[in-house]
């Protein structure tokens, strides 16, 4: 059985950000400088996340059940969500310590050690978070770009940490050290904003662009056979899988038969239109008006207007 690439990415992503973990502990351990510390710390964080990641890939990849009958995936954006929060966390931190330093004094030590250590942490890191967004953006899922992009910034927070020290060793102005933390954190916070507002986007149901762009595409094509018009038209997407909703307008006189193999055909276009798996939902209807068509759902619902269901 073929594995999945996401899959072994997220795997590896955890193996090597623990194992860099190690690295980076043992480069603020040598130095004592805050940045370093700060840059620990980050990399503690991103390990949890990637394990939560990890753990929300596998939930999400389960079929649906009896339980869950739209499936896991949504907890995509729960993942991707956690990952920006604690990506928020880490920049808190930093700035914490970096302010904390300041105001207590400054203790650098064996500033060569912690720059090979910490510049040998950024180069694995760069050729993972390449390695990961490849994968992620080959196989459309989001998990896995995300982690790429955490990954990435952390080669950004060790890469300023080097210059730092570097700039310290040789210039003795050891408030760099706070300076740049705050810099960095700063920077790291924006990355997980972005993830953030990506999970509450998903959360929310907000409409793919991408998606949405190549569905009315689909749909300025010559209808199929008897249908004369499509209206109501909706769609969401969750992980991998896009779910089409819309209403299908037929000539009069139409046979439920041919109707439906009418609207069979539009439904295999955007089945192979869009990327991913789609379901799609077609609600069928005869000419006529359109409110006199559906008038038993008048009033089914005293909390919402007539419009939302037909």
């Amino acid at each position: 059985m073929k594995k999945s690439r996401p899959k072994i990415a997220l795997r590896v992503s955890l193996v090597v950000s623990l194992c860099l973990l190690l690295v980076k502990t043992s480069g603020f351990l040598v130095t004592n400088s805050t940045t370093a510390l700060s840059d620990a710390a980050e990399s503690f964080i991103h390990v949890l996340a990637v394990a939560f990641v990890y753990y929300g890939f596998l939930l999400s990849s389960k079929p649906a059940d009896d339980k869950h009958l739209y499936g896991h995936e949504r907890v995509e954006f729960l993942s991707v969500g956690v990952e920006g929060a604690v990506i928020l966390i880490a920049g808190i931190t930093i700035i914490y310590q970096s302010v904390n330093t300041y105001l207590t004094g400054y203790n650098l030590q064996e500033l060569n050690t912690g720059i090979y250590l910490l510049g040998g942490a950024a180069g694995i890191n760069f050729l993972l978070g390449r390695y990961l967004m490849k994968v992620g953006r080959e196989e459309d899922n989001m998990m896995v770009i995300s982690n790429a992009r955490h990954t990435l910034t952390d080669v950004w927070t060790s890469l300023g940490v080097v210059g730092t020290l570097l700039i310290i060793k040789f210039t003795e102005w050891d408030v760099l050290d706070s300076i740049v933390g705050v810099g960095l954190a700063l920077f790291i916070m924006y990355e997980g904003f972005k993830l953030l507002k990506y999970s509450i986007d998903g959360l929310m149901d907000s409409r793919n662009p991408k998606i949405d762009k190549k569905i009315r595409e689909i749909m300025r094509e010559e209808l199929p056979g008897s249908m004369s018009n499509v209206h109501n038209l909706r769609h969401r997407t969750t992980g991998n899988t896009t779910w089409i909703e819309l209403h299908a307008l037929f000539e009069k006189g139409v046979s439920l038969k041919k109707a439906h193999e009418d609207a069979t055909v539009l439904e295999r276009r955007l089945i192979d239109g869009v990327r991913g798996d789609v379901i799609v939902t077609i609600h069928l209807e005869p000419e006529g008006h359109h409110d006199e068509i559906h008038k038993t759902l008048r009033e089914a619902d005293q909390e919402r207007p007539f419009e939302d269901f037909i």
